[in-house]
């Protein structure tokens, strides 16, 4: 029997929910709704980012097989919006694969990310 559950947040350890509402906002365009110190919620659709504080939270290696899952965006232009996360404290890894089809980046906590032309 299928249970038919509707996602409704996607969430990610951090140390500094705040810090990465904030980012993912410069990323999303999305709206923070929520933020404390210990949890922070952007987007106001039926999906949500959010960001829950772990005490001694350490980002994951890349790469690493002890990485679980990451975000895929769609945008206008790789490069410059490569650049411009770069700004924002994003890093982009030397490890890219994929053959150019996409960036990958690391958000400032080391969450995985990636960037495909839209």
């Amino acid at each position: 029997m299928t249970v038919h559950a509707n996602p409704a947040a996607i969430t990610f350890d951090c140390a500094s929910p705040k810090v990465m509402a904030e980012f993912y906002r410069e990323v999303t365009g999305w709206k923070i709704t929520h933020v404390d110190d210990d949890s922070a919620y952007l987007g106001e659709g039926a999906i949500q980012l959010a960001f829950q504080r772990v005490e001694g939270y350490q980002g994951p290696g890349w790469p690493d097989t002890s990485k679980h899952a990451h975000l895929d965006f769609t945008v206008a232009d790789v490069k410059t919006a490569t650049e411009r996360l770069r700004t924002l404290g994003a890093t982009v890894p030397e490890f890219q694969p994929g053959q150019g089809q996409w960036t990958v980046l690391a958000d400032p906590e080391g969450h995985l990310f990636c960037l495909a032309a839209a």
